[in-house]
């Protein structure tokens, strides 16, 4: 079991609760390489009825054809999703478009009233899935801090953006939660601290995942001829094809494990999904 409750992430739930009301669209960003582990199952809870569009980020790193698979998955949910890179200009495009769509009610409502404000949005998800990135391409400025390590946003910040005001909000995890499977898709997209899980873990995890989706991605990247064996010497071979010895000739799978681990996350091994939807 994985557990965690920091104050600020307790801060965070009752942030979320009190401000609910006054936004007309939540934004809830996950990461597309993992949409079901980067989902907080907490979310659903605290958004419940209102308006909400999942925004599937970095699905430039992840297999276009599971994000269409997520799509129709969350389309049968009646949520509407979008594919996006958050660095990319026509993703922020796209994403102003599906929300006029979907708020097309609620500006009428607005323009009935005679109410001129723009929408009001709230953008909710786990730490380092990209938030402030995000932000800062929609606002087109610096407005959010970002890092690749989680927690870096604090506090809760009204965005000004030339589409809609966004309230961001610092990234929550639940409680705790206790499926393995869980906490290694996490760390392997670095949404949580790599020191929580071993390294060599990580990578027998993802090189499973990568034998039986995309054998060829991994032979590519590694230049071995035969993967058909078990993890730890599938580990060793990619060690010894990327210089990773130790004193006295020794493979360093510690170092080995790192190296594929980033690999993935920097998509240097390809466009890969770890996880499909049920």
């Amino acid at each position: 079991m994985y557990q965690w409750y920091p104050g600020h992430m307790a801060k965070t739930k009752r942030l979320i609760e009190e401000n609910l009301k006054i936004v007309d669209i939540v934004y809830e960003l996950i990461d597309a390489r993992i949409p079901k582990s980067s989902r907080n199952p907490l979310i659903d809870e605290l958004v419940k009825n209102k308006k909400r569009l999942i925004l599937l980020n970095k699905a430039d790193l992840s297999d276009s054809a599971v994000n269409k698979m997520w799509n129709e998955y969350f389309k049968k949910l009646g949520i509407a999703s979008l594919n996006i890179n958050s660095l990319n200009s026509s993703s922020i495009k796209e994403i102003y478009e599906l929300t006029l769509k979907e708020c097309s009610n609620i500006i009428d409502r607005k323009r009935q009233k005679g109410i001129k404000a723009k929408l009001r949005a709230m953008i909710v998800g786990i730490p380092n899935v990209g938030k402030s990135t995000l932000i800062n391409s929609l606002s087109k400025t610096k407005s959010a801090k970002t890092g690749n390590k989680p927690g870096v946003t604090k506090a809760k910040q009204w965005i000004r953006t030339p589409y809609f005001d966004l309230l961001d909000t610092p990234g929550i995890l639940w409680p705790k939660f206790e499926d393995e499977h869980v906490g290694i898709m996490l760390a392997l997209t670095a949404a949580i601290k790599d020191e929580l899980l071993n390294h060599e873990e990580l990578a027998f995890s993802l090189l499973k995942i990568l034998k039986q989706e995309y054998p060829e991605l991994l032979m590519q990247r590694y230049k071995i001829q035969n993967i058909d064996i078990d993890l730890y010497d599938l580990l060793r071979e990619i060690g010894k094809m990327r210089g990773c010895l130790s004193s006295g000739g020794h493979i360093d799978t510690e170092r080995t494990s790192k190296i594929i681990v980033e690999d993935f996350r920097t998509g240097k091994l390809g466009k890969i999904s770890l996880e499909r939807p049920d």
